[in-house]
């Protein structure tokens, strides 16, 4: 039996690699052709799913949306401040990590919030820290309201990708400093736990899916000659945590030559946790509805204006709109775009391919350029969309697509239990295409 082989490559490494390594980079593919993965090579790495590809045609995208992601230097505001009689516990700056640190961030606001055991508390925003933060302080014992210009649907929240991505342009190391670390680690695994809650759900609100990584170099070639061209992040030292969660998620694994359609000389998989933010936003807002809160809509345009409420403690979750509303010209925005092409059912994995990342969503198909890594957007205001920039990055995908044949072949027991045999493969129809049910991660956060 051959010996499966994982390593630890984080995001950064990812996105950098995108940039650096050119067209043959470390997510750089040379093509897909169709092949049959040998049965012994399949067998041993897990069943690999059939993998159909994208259609990637221009005339399939449904939309291309912009959010600005408010990155803050030395990480997220959490402290409190008082405007007149009113508490205000602040909870944005979360860069490219407000989904993922939503439930552990909005953990620490609302319990400095509850300190003093108010009756009622508001939040401001309904996106992914006002909607936790609501429902975190229901649960706490308060009557919430939640005020907010726009409701989910609108906001920039629901404009993100969707991943599983704790780290993601969270701070800069030299400005964050040692402190932030063992919070950030908090924040992450309080998330990851409350996740699992909503693993299982009707219209798999939050789901695992596979993701790979192709190269056309060996893994230590690739990580060689990234490591010598340096960060390429323009000297900024963006804050990298990953190591510190290592024990959740799955790491890297090799995958040995044809085991995939992929041809290259290394085929990575993994893991990761996705979001479908339609249905999982949908699950949210009706919780807090049911526990009986309320949603006003309403702007503000000075912080004084929170005085004005009945609620004496607001938790304050304005995202980028805090550069406006508090002039806190702290928070840089990060401009990302992603082009949606109309969901496949029988897509059910992302990949990186050339500096493209393509996420096959419930909601959608995400497509985003990571040309540039974590500098790619930095300080861009601009929020309108780029359909030469999406079809660019859609080409990409369809060139890796044209090259795709046959699904491989799904293998299954031949006895029910864990030996296989050859013989009990056989080639998957497209027909039969559909998302299989992963299961859910066991490690304790």
């Amino acid at each position: 039996m051959q010996e499966r082989k994982t390593m630890t490559l984080d995001r950064r490494r990812i996105l950098t690699g995108a940039t650096l390594l050119g067209g043959l980079n470390l997510l750089g593919l040379a093509g897909c052709v169709t092949a049959e993965a040998p049965a012994a090579a399949l067998l041993t790495y897990g069943n690999a799913p059939p993998l159909f590809p994208v259609r990637a045609q221009a005339d399939r995208i449904f939309d291309i949306t912009v959010c600005l992601r408010p990155f803050r230097a030395a990480g997220p505001r959490l402290d409190t401040e008082q405007v007149g009689d009113t508490l205000v516990v602040h909870n944005y700056g979360h860069g490219g990590s407000g989904w993922s640190l939503s439930w552990g961030s909005s953990t620490i606001a609302v319990r400095k919030a509850m300190a003093a055991g108010p009756a009622e508390v508001a939040v401001l925003g309904c996106g992914a820290l006002g909607l936790t933060s609501a429902l975190l302080a229901q649960r706490a014992g308060a009557k919430v309201t939640i005020y907010a210009r726009e409701l989910l649907p609108d906001t920039r929240s629901a404009r993100a990708t969707g991943s599983w991505t704790p780290d993601s342009r969270i701070a800069l190391a030299s400005v964050a400093g040692p402190s932030f670390g063992p919070l950030w680690e908090e924040m992450a695994r309080i998330s990851f736990k409350t996740y699992r809650r909503y693993l299982g759900l009707p219209g798999a609100p939050v789901e695992w899916t596979d993701r790979y990584l192709l190269s056309d170099e060996t893994p230590d070639a690739a990580m060689a000659r990234l490591k010598a061209r340096g960060s390429g992040q323009g000297g900024l030292d963006f804050a990298e945590y990953a190591d510190r969660i290592a024990d959740l998620t799955p790491g890297w694994e090799t995958l040995p030559p044809g085991s995939t359609p992929f041809p290259t000389p290394t085929v990575r998989r993994s893991e990761a946790m996705m979001f479908n933010i339609a249905d999982y936003g949908h699950t949210l807002i009706a919780d807090f509805l049911a526990a009986g809160g309320a949603i006003r809509t309403m702007e503000f345009h000075a912080p004084g204006e929170l005085a004005l409420l009945k609620e004496k403690v607001v938790i304050n979750c304005p995202g980028y709109g805090a550069r406006a509303l508090w002039k806190d010209e702290s928070i840089t925005p990060v401009r990302g775009q992603i082009a949606w092409l109309i969901p496949q059912s029988e897509v059910d994995y992302g990949v990186i391919y050339r500096g493209v990342s393509m996420l096959s969503r419930r909601d959608g198909i995400v497509i985003q350029s990571l040309q540039g890594g974590d500098m790619r957007g930095y300080g861009d205001t601009n929020e309108t969309p780029d359909r030469a920039e999406a079809e660019s990055s859609l080409a990409v995908i369809a060139e890796l697509c044209s090259r795709f044949g046959a699904p491989l072949r799904r293998c299954l027991p031949a006895d029910g239990g864990r030996r296989f045999s050859s013989r009990a493969c056989a080639p998957v129809p497209r027909s039969s295409g559909g998302r299989r049910n992963l299961p859910t991660p066991d490690a304790e956060a």
